[in-house]
């Protein structure tokens, strides 16, 4: 009789389940978003970590993709400002291997040109102008791998990693809202 009982309320559940997913409710600003973003090489995973990875509840309670747009070139500028401070830091404590402070000097120089374009980039977005924040989302994708090629076997600080995956994301965020 256990077995029918339990047979019967997974039956149930299954079809209340399908009925709400094939309801037609909207699906989250966010979850639309970070499931077009494919053409850009941007999986939904990657998408939705590097977006809400700080602050979940921002990326969640965003009522529209112009708001998540704002969103990731706030993100990018902040992990910028964050990858340079920690290159800065490093430098102040780098070992007399002349050749590895010599590339993440040049890695410094790049993220010292990319904050304040990024910072732009970031005031544009949310005032709505996609128009030159797409290009400098674009220049930015490539400060991250600049880097590692520059610094050679030195030891980037994470914050270049975490830099990396979110200028891919804010790029592709920014070029689906130019494009649309």
């Amino acid at each position: 009789m256990a077995m029918a009982a339990t047979s019967s309320a997974l039956l149930l559940l299954s079809l209340f389940s399908a009925v709400v997913h094939c309801s037609g409710a909207p699906a989250a600003p966010l979850d639309q978003l970070c499931g077009s973003l494919g053409s850009f090489y941007v999986t939904p995973e990657l998408c939705t970590s590097a977006l809400c990875g700080a602050d979940a509840s921002a990326c969640r309670s965003a009522r529209g993709t112009p708001e998540l747009a704002a969103l990731a070139t706030r993100l990018v500028a902040a992990n910028a400002t964050a990858a340079k401070a920690s290159l800065e830091s490093a430098l102040g404590l780098a070992a007399a291997d002349a050749e590895a402070t010599k590339g993440m000097r040049s890695c410094l120089q790049l993220y010292t040109g990319a904050v304040p374009a990024l910072r732009w980039a970031a005031r544009a977005v949310a005032a709505g102008r996609y128009r030159g924040a797409r290009e400098v989302l674009d220049a930015a994708q490539y400060v991250a791998s600049g880097c590692a090629g520059m610094a050679g076997e030195a030891a980037l600080p994470r914050e270049n990693d975490r830099f990396s995956s979110m200028a891919i994301v804010a790029h592709a965020v920014v070029a689906s809202m130019s494009t649309a």
